[in-house]
């Protein structure tokens, strides 16, 4: 058998992608390397009786099932729950590892206080107690707005809570961090007039088409998208995937087309170009079911002829017409997009570009498509009493400018505090509370964002870790890891079909700490009336239980309940049909490539960022056995090998391993070589999650945050942060 190059390479990185997702090497890990590696933290199971708790995981939006196994009273491992809709026993290395964030020593023990020269420890009564005198400060100076709570997540009863927190006090600001959830279900709103997640049923497609979708790298839910894979191509169905690397998913894709990297949305408009010309779109769809068809071929006109589109993304015009055809001649094609995990929202008419391809074919609602997953809404609380303090301070501009007039379809943008704390005189935000985030690390351009933080009188972090905004905060309230507390998770991520999922305390709390929850309510109290009287619940735990009634018994049997009756409604749009057109997209600007921040004169080259699934790249930071498992050719010792093709690396005379110092205009690194043919010329590529500066010493110290190199990108369609990437130069070191 004759295998190019490039073949060979897929061969290669997709039987390391193959070793990294079958079960033998986490096997391995789990049943040896565990109990072996004398961490002083990890407990020796005890001999006894095994038992199994149903949970569900939330280290990550995925919202797979798992089953906690203990003897005793110790947790002992994490699995994936069999016969769950999301991931069906399939779990990810860092759902695996959930154990070991349990009983890592470097937990915070118990609520601190930042204190000249550090820390000190306090009481929970104390320190709810001065914060909510603070709090008290600021309503009482008619400052309520001047509150802001950052988290991952809008949904569930703990961001409800949150938010209702934040209401009766005064403040519109709660801000969820910024994803490709923000550009999907913005994209959804525009042409299906629905607010709803995207789902994706991958599952029943026969042709999936990645605009740099890491399907296998953490987009998603990770557990059903590997699932979802192997389902589709058990019946014969094919993925191709656009990406500028040779990622794991580019190596286990059928087959993998390299792109400049910035021109995914013009791609998928010259597709669409493509379809239109040679009458290749579902006609009964198209025809029957959509309005601004003609205004929509106007925009994919002669400007994305396939021999315009070849110029920007240097694909030839011959691939991409040969695209165009496969795709639309598929049964049941559906495109997807996102870079890499889908941490960063991206460009909307990026993604509104591919999600008119699926519009093209018809891949709307219906299985193998993008499914409209309705918003959650069993959690029906009375609406609070609000005094005139609150009302008043809920009237005012939201802080990072959200659904004002310079970005009315946004409804969070973390992306844009950063430079309102820098460009006032005096901080908007005078309480900050953080949960479930980390943006000091997680943000792009992490100085400017460190420095803006400082500007804040009282930051307080609902981490159960010190990680790098919670080494910035005034005080700690550590909160409960994820086997140790209840929470609702009313949404997987990427997933087709409503599910509702209940994670469950495997063990009682081991440490001084609380639910996020309690925190809330506790706090409500400590401002007294009005704000205590809309937080009638005595806990948490009896909140979720009220709200959940008639499920509760269901969710904690199974762990999960699924509304089987579920099929995708119509459209809500004013012509009640998918617009490609329609008042909202006409105010858009016309579409343009994403172009990289820098003068190419000065940085040559390209900076890219990548994920895979051996990093965490939220909230959470690695875990040791998710460290341990990285590859030689992403982290040795403590330095960062990025990614450069071989006819890059001999033009500036560098070797495998050599050392280089890799500039941006952001600042610079010292890092080390690996060459590769599975990346384009011109492009270096840098892991996203290192760099951590707080943290156990497993994680701190290794490598380079790539955020510190990135500068932030604002996306002129919506405000949301679009960046790709950034011009950069590298030189020997």
């Amino acid at each position: 058998m004759k295998i190019d190059r490039r073949s060979f390479l897929a061969f290669v990185i997709g039987g390391a992608a193959g070793s990294t997702l079958s079960p033998l090497p986490w096997k391995l890990t789990d049943d040896i390397s565990i109990w072996t590696q004398n961490w002083p933290w990890t407990p020796v199971p005890p001999r006894g009786e095994r038992t199994f708790v149903t949970s569900t995981c939330t280290l990550c939006p995925g919202g797979c099932g798992i089953s906690v196994c203990k003897v005793d009273d110790r947790v002992i491992k994490v699995e994936g729950l069999k016969g769950h809709p999301v991931n069906d026993g399939g779990i990810c290395p860092l759902g695996l590892s959930a154990a070991q964030l349990l009983y890592s020593s470097t937990r915070v023990p118990g609520p601190l206080k930042k204190v000249a020269g550090g820390w000190q420890e306090v009481s929970w009564s104390s320190a709810l107690g001065d914060i909510a005198f603070q709090l008290s400060e600021l309503r009482a100076k008619a400052m309520p707005e001047s509150v802001a709570w950052i988290s991952e997540s809008d949904r569930g009863t703990t961001a409800e809570l949150c938010k209702r927190l934040l209401t009766v006090f005064g403040s519109p600001n709660y801000i969820r961090t910024p994803s490709l959830q923000d550009t999907l279900e913005t994209a959804l709103y525009l042409t299906q007039g629905q607010r709803a997640m995207a789902g994706f049923d991958l599952e029943q497609a026969d042709f999936v088409l990645s605009f740099g979708a890491g399907l296998i790298e953490g987009w998603g839910s990770p557990g059903h998208m590997l699932r979802a894979r192997s389902a589709m191509r058990a019946h014969g169905g094919r993925i191709t995937h656009i990406d500028p690397r040779l990622s794991k998913t580019a190596a286990k894709a059928d087959r993998w087309i390299p792109i400049q990297p910035g021109t995914e949305g013009a791609l998928a408009l010259g597709l669409a170009h493509v379809i239109i010309r040679e009458g290749l779109f579902r006609k009964e769809f198209v025809d029957g079911r959509t309005a601004g068809f003609e205004a929509f071929k106007q925009l994919a006109g002669e400007g994305f002829a396939p021999e315009a589109v070849a110029k920007l993304t240097g694909i030839d015009a011959k691939t991409i017409v040969g695209l165009a055809q496969s795709f639309a001649g598929a049964k049941k094609p559906l495109a997807v997009c996102g870079r890499g995990s889908g941490r960063v929202p991206g460009g909307l008419q990026e993604a509104l570009a591919v999600h008119y391809l699926n519009a093209l074919v018809g891949s709307i609602n219906r299985p193998g498509g993008v499914i409209a997953v309705p918003e959650p809404e069993y959690i029906n609380w009375p609406e609070p009493e609000m005094d005139a303090t609150a009302s008043k301070g809920m009237q005012q501009p939201r802080l990072d400018g959200a659904g004002s007039s310079e970005a009315p379809l946004a409804r969070y943008l973390l992306n844009r505090l950063p430079k309102a704390l820098a460009s006032a005189s005096a901080s908007p935000v005078q309480a900050l509370f953080v949960s479930g985030a980390n943006p000091v690390h997680g943000l792009a351009g992490t100085a400017a964002v460190a420095q803006a933080f400082r500007k804040i009188p009282l930051i307080v972090s609902l981490s159960p870790f010190m990680d790098e905004t919670a080494a910035m905060a005034h005080y700690i309230l550590p909160t409960h890891t994820s086997l140790e507390r209840y929470e609702d998770v009313p949404s997987a991520l990427g997933f087709p079909r409503p599910v509702l999922g209940l994670s469950k305390p495997a063990i009682k709390p081991l440490l001084n700490t609380k639910h996020a929850g309690d925190v809330v309510i506790e706090l409500a109290r400590a401002l007294r009336s009005p704000v205590a009287g809309a937080f009638p619940w005595a806990d948490y735990e009896g909140c979720l239980k009220q709200t959940l009634g008639g499920s509760w018994a269901a969710l904690t049997k199974a762990g999960f309940v699924v509304d089987a009756k579920f099929s995708p409604s119509g459209f809500e749009t004013a012509s009640k049909k998918f617009e490609f057109k329609n008042s909202e997209l006409a105010k858009l600007p016309a579409f343009a490539a994403a172009a990289a921040p820098g003068d190419e004169r000065s940085f040559p080259l390209l900076l890219v960022p990548y994920d895979t699934l051996r990093l965490a790249v939220g909230a959470v930071g690695s875990p040791p056995f998710l460290m341990k498992t990285l590859e030689e050719t992403v982290l040795q010792q403590d330095d960062v090998l990025v990614e450069i093709n071989p006819s890059t690396a001999g033009g500036l005379g560098l070797v495998e391993g050599a050392a280089a110092m890799l500039s941006t205009p952001q600042g610079r690194a010292r890092v080390r070589v690996h060459i590769t043919d599975g990346i384009m010329p011109g492009l270096v590529a840098m892991p996203r999650g290192l760099g951590h500066t707080a943290h156990d010493k497993f994680l701190a110290g290794k490598g380079v945050n790539i955020n510190d190199l990135i500068a932030p990108v604002e996306d002129p369609a919506s405000g949301f942060e679009a960046g790709w990437g950034i011009r950069a130069k590298l030189a020997k070191a």
